[in-house]
């Protein structure tokens, strides 16, 4: 029998990471394999490496920390649980209200991460800016 998805070094691969980084972040809780093979092999779907991808994007690209990449991805993950609920057709309209209501809660969430984030790119720039000040007054 063929099982789902591929295997780690191809997911790996895909993924522009090591198989080392791959079975780390699922050792901290930041990504879980699809599925396992009779024999335990780790098997991903395509929506797996996207969410390699978006932890690489999160670290790399805006400078989180895994802590709050956690964070950020658990939010995103609530909001697609909501938005199937909404999407399922059959959400009463005081529902689709109380659900509007926790997206921008979990939203909120996000961008007060953004926020702190923002704040020490900053404080970091500023930095910088003062070096260059210093150097160019020794010109």
């Amino acid at each position: 029998m063929v099982q789902p998805g591929i295997r780690i070094g191809e997911a790996a691969a895909r993924a522009d990471a090591s198989v080392r980084t791959l079975r780390y972040y699922e050792e901290v809780g930041l990504l879980e394999p699809s599925s396992r093979s009779a024999g335990g092999e780790r098997r991903y779907s395509y929506t797996d490496i996207e969410r390699v991808l978006r932890i690489r994007e999160l670290k790399s690209l805006m400078g989180f920390n895994l802590d709050e990449i956690k964070s950020i991805l658990a939010a995103e993950d609530e909001l697609a649980v909501l938005k199937e609920e909404v999407n399922s057709g059959s959400v009463e309209v005081q529902r689709r209200r109380e659900i509007r209501l926790e997206a921008i809660r979990i939203l909120e969430r996000v961008r007060e991460r953004i926020a702190v984030q923002a704040g020490r790119l900053k404080v970091f720039d500023d930095e910088i800016a003062r070096r260059i000040e210093r150097i160019q007054a020794k010109l």
